[in-house]
């Protein structure tokens, strides 16, 4: 149901007037404009002390801070999501659980002005002749706004939070996304140098499996990292490079895509290659880094399954190069080693399955599942050993002593 915004529209541009014949106006001096102009007004006598804090912190909010009345959910740290569908609808996401809020913004306008500085502050626009924007908040939180004319609830943005909390496998223990058996096995599939590609859905946890993964690189190892926004903090490498794709500014010019980054990040001597994520023709530069010689790459991707994960790899590749579909197989056989996948679970992440992409022969490809789950829903080992194990062999490692 609608709020009536119509005392606090007229709070709001009560206070602005006054600030606009102000030299100088910080914050205290702005809740105390915002205090006497609320209690100045009749309307206020109806409204409980919950109702005028409410009124008198979004005031604030809206003429104080860049990302007005969302201020206190961006850095509320729990909150992990932020979705407005239209002017009326807000939802977050917290701690697992998606839920709305009993507020929206006053207007379409305002929540277009917001959008507008979001877009104006990553040099870019959002209007009917740019309806879509992707930008990046100082914080590295991603954010994605619809402008009104293709989104028939009115413009939405959705804001992907950035944590700069970041587990580590033994945390993913801790959580249940993996066990301690699986915890084990990755940790020795990183070092050993396999190309290992996570798999996934929206908010499935595929970044921050990434992330635990690259802390399990020797930290003597050169390692480069490629993403649409930046995201990944691999703190315990220190020779490492992150590179950001960028998109083109308002004449259209300027744009770098993850298959430039990838192709560059040929040429800076990298022992690992680690893509943030892969959604179109960027699949080939990134296979073409496995098939280099850079053991030990990584990279995530939309997928439902490891066998729909698969199809999406031959699509993006297909729509880079129209090869032969046997050929393109036999790339991405060859170029990744391990195939893990993660989805959301009640109010949790975890891992369902860790399966060796063995080869490709014959028109399918050669899966060799190492663990996925049993009948209790639980990880397991099925039994089966790493097929091309000579990566551990080099290392000296037996996973299954």
């Amino acid at each position: 149901m609608r709020m009536d915004y119509s005392f606090e529209t007229e709070v709001l541009e009560q206070v602005r007037r006054k600030i606009a014949h102000l030299e100088f106006v910080d914050d205290e001096q702005a809740r105390e404009l915002i205090a006497e102009t609320i209690f100045s007004n009749i309307f206020h006598i109806k409204m409980s002390d919950e109702e005028l804090k409410f009124i008198a912190d979004r005031t604030f909010y809206r003429i104080r801070k860049p990302m007005g009345i969302l201020t206190p959910l961006i850095e509320d740290k729990k909150v992990t999501e932020i979705m407005v569908n239209g002017s009326e609808k807000i939802f977050i996401e917290r701690e697992g659980l998606i839920r709305r809020l009993p507020y929206g913004f006053a207007s379409v306008t305002e929540l277009e002005e917001l959008m507008q500085r979001i877009a104006s502050g990553v040099h870019r626009e959002i209007n009917e002749l740019h309806p879509i924007v992707d930008a990046r908040l100082e914080d590295g939180s991603r954010v994605n706004g619809v402008y009104k004319n293709i989104a028939a609830n009115g413009p939405i943005l959705t804001i992907r939070k950035f944590s700069d909390n970041y587990m580590k496998l033994e945390d993913l223990v801790q959580n249940g996304t993996i066990n301690e058996e699986a915890d084990k096995l990755l940790r020795t599939l990183v070092m050993s140098g396999f190309n290992i590609f996570v798999s996934g859905g929206t908010s499935s946890g595929k970044t921050t499996l990434l992330n635990a993964l690259g802390h399990c690189i020797p930290e003597d190892e050169r390692v480069i990292v490629i993403e649409d926004s930046m995201e990944l903090q691999l703190n315990s490498v220190e020779n490492l490079v992150q590179m950001e794709c960028r998109q083109d500014n308002l004449s259209g010019i300027g744009k770098i895509s993850i298959a430039q980054l990838i192709r560059t990040s040929l040429r800076m001597r990298p022992d690992r290659i680690i893509v943030g994520e892969v959604r179109g023709e960027e699949v080939l530069d990134m296979l073409q880094a496995m098939n280099t010689g850079h053991a030990g790459s990584m990279s995530t991707g939309h997928g439902n399954s490891i066998k729909g994960m698969l199809r999406r790899l031959e699509a993006m590749f297909l729509m880079a190069m129209p090869l032969d579909i046997d050929a393109v197989r036999a790339q991405i056989a060859e170029g990744i080693d391990i195939m893990i996948h993660i989805e959301k679970y009640n109010r949790g992440r975890r891992i369902t399955e860790i399966i060796e992409l063995v080869g490709y022969e014959n028109g399918r490809f050669i899966l060799n599942p190492i663990m996925t789950l049993n009948e209790d829903e639980e990880l397991t080992f099925t039994g089966n050993s790493i097929v091309n194990s000579y990566k551990l062999k080099r290392k000296g490692i037996d996973i299954f002593d």
